[in-house]
């Protein structure tokens, strides 16, 4: 399928008052590029047509509206061929400009290859391109901090240095899913202070927030709380 093809058919699943609210969350996309899609639908529309031939559509980057993109992620996180799947995300990632796409490209078939992954994780986090570091960091996150877990992956998102609103958010997402999986490692880097602080912060809301600590844990992160002006 051609990516006019499929451009018409999402065209033909267009709601506006959908688009604006779609809008209101990303705001630092061009509304103009929204066409207002839900999420199921998108998911849906990826699996009938992940065994047609769509390679123009792949090919066919940048794309102009955000669904287009949505799409794009969520074929390539149906690729059951591991440097298949791969390559696609690394051809894809330079053109993400948005937390959405950054973060709901879930490849299945990475959780299979984590081994090789991280070496390539690695290079994402020093890319400098904000959902590419997101990106990285995000995986990291959803398939490193259980039994794949080494203390060196936290040296990796504490070297990302960014003034990027949305890879400090991933951070302290990182970080607080940390405090939740490995805590004692986790929070030896807020007593040590070794996030900014406002990542430093906002790891301790969210650790507050979280269903997955519990009392004591959450009280005594309270007490690591830092002035913003630190």
């Amino acid at each position: 399928m051609t990516e006019n093809e499929i451009l018409s058919i999402l065209m033909s699943m267009r709601d506006s008052s959908y688009a604006e609210f779609t809008s209101r969350l990303i705001p630092n996309i061009d509304s103009s590029t929204v066409i207002g899609i839900r999420t199921p639908q998108l998911r849906a529309l990826a699996r009938k047509i992940a065994h047609e031939d769509i390679s123009g559509f792949l090919e066919a980057l940048p794309h102009r509206y955000f669904e287009e993109n949505q799409l794009h992620a969520f074929l390539i996180s149906g690729m059951k061929d591991y440097e298949n799947a791969l390559q696609h995300v690394r051809d894809f990632l330079p053109y993400v400009d948005n937390w959405a796409t950054c973060d709901q490209m879930s490849v299945k078939v990475f959780r299979k290859h984590t081994g090789g992954l991280e070496k390539e994780i690695r290079g994402w986090l020093k890319s400098g391109h904000t959902y590419t570091v997101r990106y990285g960091i995000g995986c990291l996150m959803s398939m490193y901090l259980n039994e794949l877990f080494k203390p060196e992956q936290m040296e990796l998102v504490l070297a990302v240095e960014s003034n990027e609103y949305y890879v400090n958010m991933m951070k302290a997402w990182y970080f607080a899913t940390a405090l939740a999986k490995q805590y004692d490692s986790a929070v030896k880097i807020l007593e040590e202070n070794r996030l900014d602080a406002w990542t430093h912060n906002k790891t301790i809301q969210k650790g507050v927030e979280s269903f997955r600590l519990n009392d004591e844990q959450k009280a005594y992160i309270r007490t690591l709380k830092r002035s913003t002006a630190d």
